[in-house]
């Protein structure tokens, strides 16, 4: 295998830990139920993944990817940030409306490792800390002043949302966040400049 190449193992192992990871649970699935899914052997298994943290790692990291691409889409528009705050809110709805939602990957991860110092917490607080600092850029855009805690209440509405987006309506849901966010975006822009 070329330097810089996946190889197809690592794919199913990755592929196979992420379903049931996300459709399970973490700490419910051990590492010799994804071997046997994903139809790899033992030493191929640990050829890739030192250990099951490393397979929880790459899981969270390849989320982590999967929604910095769909934010890089909505911004690559080149549209205003009110309207691309919409699309990211859009691009979450869609996925709490998708086949198989189980709640944000993030949030179920940190509730089964609740140690801040570990590993797979810290993977989790990076990412939200990076989508909390995206939200806030686009909500500058509209008015600098209150954008952080503008950015800190879209990151609230988008997490009641992955929440209740499991148990609820997901429909209703969607459309309550879609509102929550253009009144926020609405309540912003009419702000009066400092």
């Amino acid at each position: 295998m070329a330097r810089g190449e996946t190889s197809e193992a690592r794919i199913r192992l990755l592929t196979t830990a992420a379903q049931i990871f996300y459709a399970e649970g973490i700490h419910a699935v051990g590492v010799d139920r994804i071997i046997a899914e994903a139809k790899v052997t033992r030493a191929t298994f640990y050829r890739h993944f030192p250990g099951k943290e490393d397979l929880v790692l790459a899981y969270l990291q390849a989320a982590d990817q999967a929604i910095r691409g769909q934010v890089d889409a909505a911004l690559g528009t080149g549209m205003p940030a009110p309207d691309a705050l919409r699309a990211v809110a859009a691009s979450i709805a869609q996925g709490i409306q998708s086949p198989g939602f189980r709640g944000c990957a993030f949030l179920n991860a940190v509730a089964e490792y609740p140690d801040p110092a570990h590993p797979v917490h810290q993977a989790v607080l990076a990412h939200r800390q990076w989508f909390l600092e995206t939200v806030n850029t686009l909500l500058a855009g509209i008015q600098e002043s209150a954008a952080e805690p503008a950015a800190r209440h879209f990151v609230m509405l988008r997490d009641g949302a992955m929440a209740a987006g499991c148990l609820f309506d997901p429909a209703l849901i969607c459309e309550t966040f879609l509102r929550g966010v253009d009144g926020l975006v609405d309540n912003l822009a009419a702000r009066p400049l400092p």
